[in-house]
């Protein structure tokens, strides 16, 4: 490791943040005293160890230099997560609610990574505290710890534009300030609006407060942890899915956009390549996917026609945004649906939102340098630039997300192989891969909407506890710590 690596500032900033983590962490306190649980002593208890680990964290951190580099932003974010969800278990086993350290971490991380993939078989069992600190890790983990913590960081002098690129999303990152602390409080802002939105709706159309707010929660960060063991499907309410339905697409729209609404910059949105790609893959998968759920009984109503496409438009937003409820069992469809759900997992949502996979953004670069070279075979000597929302594309960001592309794919195949070796079948394991890397929750076979992954072998959970959070990272920030250029001055 080189002598300039600046350790001491990597440890006071995850002591700042892990104070942060201790005060979400003290909020749980006040849903247990409301509903008599007795679990207060587990809040109170887990929220001072993180205050007591961050304040040491702080300590052995002080007289920090504040400048850092990619290296370091790379091992926070990355520490900072690992660090989160060691911290976020405690409740689940001070409370014996999730007695295995194993489990524990897998939840926490799937929470923080707003993963949704869970080992909970009766989540109603469970604590109100418990679950409400169970969607709070997604809430939190959603537009990123980093990203919502630059909002606060400056309280500390710190800088935070090197977090920023390591934790941000997608080949192009998008400034609404030239401050980035500032870019980070308008996210907030928005994202805090568009939760209390969803909220205040769920409630109006028949929810309870707890679930309402619970959904809220998961729907923005697009994680999916549901207070039902149905999930969504729970609720035999058109009116409440179509609210789903709505701020899960929301949730997968670049949230540089939404500023730009506010701000009445409409041709920013309107002329948005992502947005109308985002729409029209939405459209194409749901009337796909519609096919396979077409029933004998299905068009002798109107409400059979309705629920056929409210069930088909529900699954694909879902998992294009990397959401994971389920209204449906899509492992219950043919094959073809099988098939979807991996190819919605795999390509995401916008760049700049709360969804994981590949990003919509990525995948329109890589269709329109796909579509000029076919071009360039009948014509070789034109010039042929792929351009995006009307600027020419720099060759070396095409070769940038054909690499991405081309890692991503890579590690899922590895992973599969992996886990098939630690005793999974081969739909499981490729189920496991694509929904773990691209953060989304039900996967195929015994791991699919109807099941959990309380049945995997305890290697593999481990193993997808890490594929998730290099998923969340994109790839690069994890794997580059990994490498032994890296560590090289």
């Amino acid at each position: 490791m080189y002598r300039d690596f600046n350790h001491r500032f990597i440890l006071r900033i995850t002591g700042a943040l892990l104070l942060f983590e201790s005060a979400f962490l003290l909020t749980a306190v006040l849903v247990s005293w409301y509903y008599s649980e007795m679990q207060e002593i587990t809040f109170l208890s887990s929220a001072g160890i993180s205050a007591l680990a961050g304040g040491l964290a702080m300590v052995l951190g002080r007289n920090a230099n504040p400048v850092i580099g990619r290296r370091e932003g790379s091992v926070i974010v990355t520490s900072i997560w690992l660090v989160f969800s060691a911290v976020g278990m405690l409740p689940y086993l001070i409370s014996g609610s999730i007695p295995s350290v194993t489990d524990a971490f897998f939840e926490t991380m799937s929470g923080f990574t707003t993963t949704g993939a869970s080992i909970l078989n009766n989540i109603e069992a469970h604590p109100y505290s418990i679950l409400y600190w169970r969607s709070l890790t997604q809430w939190i983990g959603g537009l990123g710890i980093i990203v919502i913590s630059m909002a606060l960081l400056p309280i500390f002098g710190f800088s935070s534009v090197q977090l920023f690129s390591a934790e941000a999303t997608g080949p192009t990152k998008d400034k609404i300030h030239p401050k980035m602390s500032e870019t980070a409080k308008r996210l907030l802002a928005i994202y805090i609006v568009l939760t209390i939105a969803e909220f205040l709706l769920l409630k109006v159309a028949g929810m309870g407060w707890f679930d309402a707010m619970n959904h809220a929660f998961t729907t923005m960060a697009t994680g999916g942890f549901s207070t039902k063991q149905l999930s969504a499907g729970h609720w035999d309410s058109p009116f409440i899915h179509y609210i789903l339905i709505l701020f899960m697409f929301l949730a997968g729209v670049n949230f540089t956009l939404f500023y730009f609404f506010i701000k009445r910059n409409f041709d920013k949105v309107s002329t948005n390549q992502e947005l109308k790609f985002y729409a029209l893959i939405v459209l194409v998968f749901t009337a796909i996917l519609a096919t396979t759920m077409a029933g004998p009984d299905t068009f002798s109503s109107v409400h059979g026609i309705e629920k056929m496409i409210r069930d088909s438009l529900f699954t694909v937003v879902s998992l294009i945004t990397t959401t994971g409820y389920g209204s449906v069992d899509y492992m219950q469809l043919e094959p073809l649906a099988w098939v979807l759900a991996l190819i919605t997992m795999l390509i995401g949502a916008s760049a700049g939102s709360t969804a994981g996979g590949m990003k919509l953004v990525r995948v329109l670069l890589v269709v329109k340098y796909a579509y000029y070279e076919f071009k360039r075979i009948i014509h070789p000597n034109a010039v042929f630039p792929v351009r995006y929302n009307g600027s020419i594309v720099r060759e070396d960001v095409i070769t940038k997300v054909l690499a991405f592309i081309l890692i991503y794919i890579l590690v899922i195949i590895i992973g599969t192989v992996v886990l098939a070796g630690s005793g999974m079948g081969f739909l499981e394991s490729l189920g496991g891969m694509v929904t773990c890397i691209s953060d989304v929750g039900p996967g195929l076979g015994s791991i699919g909407p109807a099941y959990s992954f309380s049945e995997i072998p305890a290697f593999s959970k481990w193993f997808l506890s890490i594929v998730m959070l290099v998923g969340r990272l994109e790839l690069f920030t994890v794997l580059v710590i990994f490498t032994p250029v890296f560590w090289k001055k």
